[in-house]
């Protein structure tokens, strides 16, 4: 067998692609990924890293284009991760993503059996986020915005993400000047010195309340009020202008402290005809029209009806449980963020629910406590972050016996893993359905419904 050698340069024909999109090639069985490659193309390729199972490599010519790559916009969304699968046709990507989640339900669920449907994705798939977290950094002894290459901790500046609200892009780049003009030190991440660390951006997609975030590294902040006044002439649709305070040296962007410098401490926004409130440290489906899709998939999956108590776990500000509120007799709600749960039960009300309970803490140890309680849910929806769902959890789940689990996923391999466990315990899944909440990157998102075997 060829040893693959680092400045090497090979021929190579893509045969498959890895799940974060990248091209794999093989020589003598041994894979090599290549950024920005698609299969059945030929390419030149030089190896840039080697390690004992595997090597990456870098396309230095094409031989033949795949009939599914588009022409990419910007090399820096490649780069930086931004959007790493904008080589790729929409369609294309929407197959890439099924192909997935079929995957890992082969691999890792073991249900060969269980469909995976085609992907649910978006008529205009770009310009639809609606939160920029982007960091400030020195560049050429200016102020500058933009993105990481990937791996490093170099900034790229980038002024169209391509992906995000273009209001939100323009937004960035007034904050910076705005920012630049005031003489405010960019943050040095190797020293953990200088000021300013990240800029984050919301934008309500119905409203358009834009709430501004200024991520400092310590809290003295000087001039804060005459930059917010900067801020919200240039941008009026600025409603709320707050400073977070992040001290630790961490690749965390928020910090646990937020102090209110002008307007008001949150913002407002519809989904599927629902006020929410969202505060800085609230989760926010980013993608407002696809959450959309995703939480109407995850409501028909579920077949509600006026009897069914039913529990929300990891809640967050009840955007999910408030959505179908009216349509059944109870909603209990459980996150750990004591914020979300304030901003889930100040929507309730605004909402008119009062049909919902909401408590703070641990999903698993609510649910026992509930359990003790004699609640007895019908339905239990759970939309976990990406590490999924913990072992207790699972066995809670299943205690309570409900009739049906509706699992909103954002991470196929942890969904997978955990639906061979509630598999075990009697829950089996029927159909899975990939919703596409962020096009041009390899993110998916997955509703399952299952039933209890009879």
């Amino acid at each position: 067998m060829e040893t693959i050698k680092k400045n090497q340069t090979y021929t190579v024909t893509i045969d498959d692609l890895t799940h974060e999109g990248l091209g794999v090639a093989h020589i003598d069985r041994f894979p090599i990924f290549i950024e920005n490659a698609l299969p059945e193309e030929e390419v030149e390729i030089l190896i840039v890293k080697t390690g004992k199972k595997f090597a990456y490599g870098k396309v230095t010519e094409r031989k033949n284009e795949s009939s599914h790559r588009t022409p990419v916009k910007d090399m820096d969304l490649l780069r930086s991760g931004i959007a790493p699968i904008s080589h790729m046709k929409y369609e294309y990507q929407l197959e890439f993503k099924q192909e997935q989640v079929k995957r890992v339900m082969n691999k890792i669920a073991h249900m060969p059996e269980v469909p995976v449907l085609p992907t649910f994705g978006m008529e205009k798939p770009y310009a639809y986020r609606n939160k920029a977290q982007i960091p400030v950094r020195k560049l050429d002894d200016q102020l500058a915005t933009g993105f990481y290459r990937k791996n490093s901790h170099e900034l790229l500046p980038i002024e169209d993400y391509f992906i995000q609200d273009p209001e939100i892009d323009k937004a960035i780049l007034v904050v910076r000047d705005i920012l630049q003009r005031f003489k405010i030190k960019p943050y040095n991440e190797e020293e953990n010195t200088g000021f300013m660390r990240h800029i984050v951006i919301r934008r309500a997609h119905y409203s358009h309340e834009m709430m501004v975030v200024l991520v400092t590294r310590t809290a003295k902040f000087f001039q804060a009020h005459r930059i917010a006044e900067a801020i919200q002439n240039e941008l009026p649709e600025v409603v709320s202008v707050v400073q977070n305070v992040n001290s630790e040296k961490t690749n965390v962007i928020l910090g646990k402290e937020d102090i209110l410098i002008a307007g008001k401490e949150s913002i407002q926004d519809q989904l599927l005809g629902k006020t929410y409130r969202i505060s800085p440290q609230s989760f926010y489906q980013v993608n407002t029209q696809q959450a959309e899709v995703l939480y109407k998939t995850a409501i028909d999956f579920a077949q509600l009806t006026s009897d069914d108590v039913v529990i929300d776990a990891y809640c967050g500000i009840g955007t999910i449980g408030l959505s179908f509120a009216d349509k059944v007799k109870h909603v209990y709600g459980v996150e750990v963020v004591p914020q979300a749960i304030e901003d889930a039960e100040f929507n309730a009300k605004s909402n008119g629910a009062t049909n919902v309970t909401y408590q703070t803490g641990k999903a698993e140890k609510v649910m026992k406590q509930w359990a003790q309680l004699g609640i007895q849910p019908s339905v239990i929806f759970v939309d976990p972050p990406r590490k999924g769902l913990a072992e207790e959890f699972i066995a809670a789940s299943a205690e309570l016996n409900p009739d049906r689990i509706v699992y909103i996923s954002c991470n196929p391999a942890t969904l997978a893993r955990d639906l061979e466990r509630f598999g075990e315990l009697g829950y089996q899944a029927e159909k899975v359905q990939p919703v596409d909440l962020f096009p041009q990157t390899y993110h998916i998102e997955a509703v399952v419904l299952l039933t209890k075997a009879v």
